[in-house]
């Protein structure tokens, strides 16, 4: 498929290594496709679903030892230690190909090597970067084959050039003691070995489009971030577009496929999904942020998942997809989670493959009892998705309004609050973080800070990082305002204040009437907050004007505890924690110590 001497040198030094029977590039056409789905079924590899009721669908799982994301078998590996920073595990490069090539060496005998030249967004945009990944795995294939821009047109894009990123993957024995997820962001190089979950080897999604792609933006002036983008279409036809990063279980999906509430959507608003997890983000022509979404597909968590929690994402799932450790209605040919219905199938398998009784499920050992892993996961096509936005494949990307920052606080954070300025906007993601809590009834589990949901993406000094958002802040003429929302603050007895969901429209039109100068705000000592008439709150029961004033409400004794935390966690990112964050933090003490 190309002529490429950059490309074939590395291909045939990578086949001489792993040593496959065949190399087949992979070009992105639906036959090529289907037979590669039609041998995984034979093999087991996948298994084929309820054609009339699921078309295009298949089922697959993975080793049981492999389920999730390793964080603690991901590696960022830089010549000097401390550009991976602290917050990164660190290996020296040539002992980590030392390694690894041990593990690689005759890894794909009696097997296939699959070539997949792909790009991150959309082939000829200024946005666009080229990667390639060599698999063994067609579950690997066919999953890149969604989630990414597969085909001849990538290789053609890419000429004779050199500039691609590099990607070798294995699924060897799977043992997960020798189990590496390594970047070597000097060398434009992705390593998997050991693998089969798609976290840790569809090498185009949080390897590059994160990892690697932050290493690149912090050197080319851009921003490889994970963040939602979502469109707001208001009813006389204007849309407004704002990215936002939350970490794990904080809705960000379903926020990314927003559906307004009844008296909203009547009035004639909509929320169109550009992404619903990656943006990268450059400073545009007219001085403005504008974003893509790098991907084309969605890798989504499948439990809780439901008509009512996320519709959007439910339809995406119904043609064209590929299921991942859910479980199995042998009845029907179909599949099922916790969170789709109040229906368990009576005959089926679980996530294992062995046979499930969903009178056994205990809520205290999930991934033991039940049906579908509580990681499994769905990949669907974007085109799927009835909300997609018509500036999905936008060669220039979206104009942002909004950058939003959000975390799950019991009673720190505010509703929502704006940042002063860029520079404080900045602070406000570093400090970003979630709360978990403990067994015991009401008491509250450690504080877990994830600044701008990027602690396990950056593919560099956390610190560094900072200072790239900081540099970012001086080159955007027109920038973006930066908020930060909180929609799990509860009561004394524990419940949520705020419903949440759609209702978390309301919010999103005060931001954007914030970014237009429609509305005041409040200064607090954290940054500014609504007036609580001006969250429009028609049509919502349980909640008044008293309920937004008390959302809106700073309680300085438990943000000052916030801040001896946040000191402790910048001094684990650090000394290159740069000076402008210190002095925020300090006029945010001296700010509550009034």
């Amino acid at each position: 498929m190309t002529n490429n001497k950059h490309v074939l040198s590395w291909i045939e030094e990578m086949a001489a290594l792993v040593n496959p029977t065949e190399i087949v590039w992979i070009d992105g056409s639906e036959e090529q496709a289907e037979a590669l789905r039609a041998e995984a079924c034979s093999t087991g590899e996948l298994v084929k679903l309820n054609q009339d009721l699921l078309p295009g669908c298949y089922l697959h799982r993975t080793a049981v030892n492999d389920v999730a994301r390793v964080e603690g078998r991901t590696f960022i590996c830089t010549s000097k230690k401390e550009d991976a920073g602290s917050i990164n595990n660190w290996m020296d490069p040539k002992e980590c190909y030392e390694t690894l090539n041990k593990l690689y060496k005759n890894s794909y005998a009696g097997k296939k090597m699959y070539v997949i030249p792909y790009s991150m967004g959309v082939v000829g945009s200024d946005f666009a970067k080229i990667g390639i990944e060599l698999t063994d795995s067609i579950y690997v294939v066919l999953n890149m084959l969604i989630m990414t821009r597969v085909g001849k047109n990538v290789i053609e894009a890419l000429g004779d050039s050199a500039d691609y990123i590099k990607g070798l993957h294995a699924v060897a024995d799977c043992d997960e003691s020798k189990r590496y997820i390594c970047h070597f962001p000097e060398d434009n190089t992705i390593c998997s070995v050991n693998s089969g979950y798609g976290g840790n080897v569809l090498l185009g999604k949080k390897c590059f489009a994160l990892r690697i792609a932050s290493y690149l933006g912090r050197k080319e002036g851009w921003m490889a971030e994970h963040m939602l983008i979502l469109g707001v279409e208001y009813p006389n036809g204007d849309v407004k577009y704002i990215s936002a990063a939350f970490p794990s279980a904080c809705g960000k999906t379903n926020l990314a496929m927003l559906i307004p509430p009844k008296a909203f959507k009547e009035a004639g608003y909509k929320v169109w999904t550009v992404g619903d997890d990656i943006a990268w983000i450059r400073v545009g022509e007219d001085g403005r942020l504008y974003a893509i979404n790098p991907e084309n597909g969605f890798f989504g968590v499948a439990p809780g998942t439901n008509d009512n929690s996320n519709p959007n994402a439910l339809l995406t799932t119904k043609e064209g997809c590929i299921f991942t450790n859910v479980c199995h209605d042998l009845d029907n040919n179909t599949v099922w989670w916790e969170g789709l219905d109040n229906n368990p199938p009576k005959n089926a398998l679980n996530w294992r493959g062995e046979k499930w009784d969903y009178t056994k499920y205990d809520k205290a050992d999930k991934v033991g009892t039940s049906g579908a892993h509580p990681n499994s996961r769905f990949t669907a096509k974007a085109v799927n998705c009835p909300c997609l936005s018509s500036e999905f494949n936008s060669l220039k990307g979206v104009p942002l309004s909004a950058i939003v920052f959000g975390g799950r606080r019991a009673k720190t954070a505010p509703l929502v609050y704006e940042s002063r300025n860029w520079q404080h906007g900045t602070f406000v993601g570093s400090i970003m973080a979630s709360e978990t809590t403990a067994a015991a009834a009401g008491a509250v589990g450690v504080v877990r800070r994830d600044p701008m949901a990027m602690r396990p993406f950056v593919g560099y000094n956390m610190g560094d990082y900072f200072r790239h958002w900081l540099d970012m802040g001086k080159k955007i003429p027109n920038a973006p305002k930066i908020f930060h929302v909180n929609w799990f603050r509860t009561d004394d007895e524990g419940h949520f204040i705020w419903p949440g969901f759609g209702d978390n429209l309301r919010v999103l039109l005060w931001i954007l009437d914030r970014c237009e100068g429609k509305v005041d705000a409040v200064e607090t000592p954290i940054g500014f907050v609504p007036k609580a008439e001006d969250i429009n709150i028609e049509g919502l029961d349980d909640v008044t004007i008293d309920t937004i004033r008390e959302l809106l409400t700073i309680d300085n004794a438990s943000w000052l505890e916030d801040v001896a935390n946040i000191k402790e966690f910048y001094a684990q990112v650090g000394d290159r924690v740069p000076a402008e964050l210190y002095d925020e933090l300090a006029v945010l003490e001296a700010n509550l110590s009034k």
